[in-house]
């Protein structure tokens, strides 16, 4: 699998700017935090910013409790706004991985719009792809901490006390949309939602696609591999 040699604008920092896409269920919360790890680039969740700024009771976060409460979801402009904040932190410049954003095309060029202001782009975008079969295998069995939000699995990654989160001890439980029926809607909805999004990062040849039905680590490894190849590629 041949890496983009799609780089970065003139200036920025050399460290990577990485996006992961995918449906509900491939892995792109657990893969980014373990990549992260390994590349020392600072992970960008969208769920994470959302939850800080709502315990913190942030202004923006207050804003978005309003529509979370109403089992709404948080409108673009204000996850918009809150991603703003996050690019101008020192670490988020020095590169990073993005997960759950964008979901579509406008988010897409919108986040292209506010790097650029900042003399950054987007480097590289790997989309995640599972099977549905996969997928709700993973979801039916996924275990959420009620505190911190790590993910466990009955299955694949069962905690070492059950229903207690090994990070921070608090209870685990299921989330309510984790279920077969719900699951294949969420599929149906994310295919149409993310679509532009998919082809918007085909045109720029900066999507490569990655067999998410393997094995955690190899999904790792491969997007690693593809990282060395960026680096090893003529900077422009």
């Amino acid at each position: 699998m041949k890496a983009s040699s799609a780089l970065g604008v003139s200036g920025a920092e050399d460290k990577m700017r990485i996006i992961l896409l995918g449906p509900p269920g491939a892995g792109k919360g657990t893969q980014a935090k373990v990549l992260a790890e390994k590349l020392k680039l600072t992970h960008i969740s969208t769920g994470d910013i959302l939850r800080q700024n709502v315990s913190k009771g942030t202004q923006l976060g207050k804003q978005a409790i309003e529509f979370m409460n109403k089992g709404l979801l948080v409108p673009d402009e204000l996850v918009t706004k809150m991603l703003t904040e996050m690019f101008d932190q020192p670490d988020a410049k020095k590169g990073f991985i993005l997960d759950g954003f964008p979901r579509n095309i406008g988010q897409a060029q919108t986040l292209d719009d506010i790097l650029k202001q900042r003399n950054m782009s987007i480097d590289m975008v790997a989309y995640l792809d599972a099977s549905e079969p996969v997928i709700i295998q993973r979801l039916t069995g996924r275990l959420v901490c009620s505190a911190c939000g790590a993910n466990f699995h009955t299955k694949n990654m069962p905690p070492k006390k059950d229903m207690i989160c090994d990070n921070c001890g608090s209870s685990l439980y299921q989330r309510a949309d984790d279920q077969v029926e719900t699951i294949k809607n969420r599929l149906e909805v994310y295919q149409k939602e993310s679509a532009g999004a998919i082809q918007y990062y085909e045109k720029q040849k900066k999507l490569h696609r990655l067999d998410a039905d393997e094995e955690a680590e190899t999904v790792i490894n491969n997007i690693i591999h593809l990282t060395a190849q960026y680096n090893d590629s003529p900077k422009v």
